[in-house]
């Protein structure tokens, strides 16, 4: 009879399936539903307090002249977050990749200092940058004072959300690389030699023998740059605090509304508003990444 691997039977293999649905069903799929049940629903931090159901007023109020300033804004700062952060990790991770991937001495070191930034955590990485961009006494600051200049950071808002950009580049890219070096480890050397022989320079060689092959390590991270990035608030809470117009997005907006921010009260907070900012929210990650991943796809069939 023949053995299949791991499991020689089927029966193991549905009740692993059969458990593994379970769990996902659990902490996935029943908090998304009630997420859902709560977006139409007037639920409030306040025990005690009754809960109607109103419909769609919550997702009426979120468009609503009243509040669309600040919707406007938060979804204008998430597009404008996501796309920059993406767009920049995506370029350094594989420039970084491509020198790594290199004979070079101390390269696992140099692969490690990297990746090192990732395993910090958002409060260690907020607080780093934030003591770094300090306004009275920061090295940054001290790097100004020498040319006579100064700046908030991340209390002006004309540079506030480039600089929560920059950091949340620097914590995510270690990924990347791990991901476009795996990539370009899988690159046959057989084709880059036959393309030198060919008289391909190289970047002639790294446009067209390095980059299509690397197509689904970039649609991967393009993918993870963009689902991160879009559900991206605890580094902006850290680094410019909850109520900063020039840094707020839609995942901090829902975390302010629900929850409270520096200025909120309990009185203020309407959970049943957050599940409503927080669904379109999904529709907005879920929009963006199918087209994106449309988008990739197709490039890779051509490739």
């Amino acid at each position: 009879m023949t053995q299949s691997f791991p499991f020689p039977r089927r029966m193991p293999v549905r009740i692993t399936f059969g458990l593994g649905m379970l769990l996902l069903g659990i902490f996935g799929f029943v908090p998304a539903v009630g997420v859902l049940v709560a977006s139409f629903t007037d639920l409030r931090g306040i025990p005690g307090l009754p809960i109607d159901f109103v419909g769609i007023q919550n997702y009426v109020d979120f468009f609503s002249p009243a509040k669309w300033a600040d919707s406007a804004n938060a979804l204008k700062n998430t597009i404008i977050f996501a796309v920059a952060s993406t767009v920049v990790q995506i370029v350094l991770a594989l420039g970084i990749a491509v020198l790594l991937n290199r004979s070079i001495k101390g390269r696992a070191f140099y692969r490690a200092v990297v990746f090192m930034p990732t395993i910090l955590g958002v409060t260690v990485t907020g607080l780093i940058w934030s003591l770094i961009f300090n306004v009275s006494g920061g090295p940054a600051a001290s790097v100004l004072n020498l040319f006579g200049k100064h700046s908030a950071f991340f209390g002006d808002p004309k540079l506030a959300l480039a600089l929560v950009i920059l950091v949340q580049v620097w914590m995510v890219i270690g990924i990347s690389v791990i991901i476009f070096l795996s990539g370009l480890q899988a690159v046959p050397e057989e084709l880059e030699e036959a393309a030198e022989i060919d008289g391909a320079s190289s970047w002639q060689r790294f446009r067209n023998v390095t980059v299509p092959l690397l197509a689904p390590s970039i649609t991967a991270n393009v993918l993870l740059g963009i689902v991160n990035a879009l559900q991206s608030y605890q580094l902006i809470y850290v680094l410019s605090g909850p109520n900063n117009r020039s840094t707020q997005v839609l995942s901090l907006l829902v975390y302010v509304q629900g929850f409270g921010g520096a200025s909120g009260t309990t009185l203020s907070q309407s959970q049943g508003y957050a599940a409503a900012v927080s669904m379109v929210q999904f529709v907005l990650v879920a929009i963006v990444s199918l087209i994106a991943l449309a988008i990739l796809r197709r490039r890779e069939a051509k490739l």
